[in-house]
């Protein structure tokens, strides 16, 4: 998990690879610098981006409000923007699936 979060000005940027379309959301593996998170929704009109921060901000116990797209808006690449808080929930989601990913 460590090398997909960053930590920098009180904040914590997580490197992720989404994955639209899922039947539904799911933190995956940490491969090449970022965390796999599929999407239950279509890439179209911001959809997918929308619902990626509604299912970290639930996964994370975060308000929504406090996850900000910072980088890849059209794109599967994405830098998030959360609370440094966050990477407790992060790293406890890690120990509790570890060997269960796919």
């Amino acid at each position: 998990m460590e090398n997909c979060i960053r930590i920098s000005d009180g904040f914590l940027f997580l490197s992720v690879k989404a994955v639209p379309g899922a039947s539904k959301s799911a933190l995956g593996e940490v491969r090449d610098g970022r965390l796999k998170v599929r999407i239950a929704s279509a890439p179209e009109d911001g959809k997918a981006n929308e619902e990626l921060r509604s299912f970290l901000a639930k996964t994370l116990e975060i308000p929504k409000k406090d996850i900000v797209l910072v980088s890849g808006e059209k794109s599967r690449l994405k830098t998030l923007r959360l609370p440094v808080s966050a990477r407790e929930k992060l790293e406890l989601w890690e120990q509790g699936n570890r060997g269960s990913r796919e």
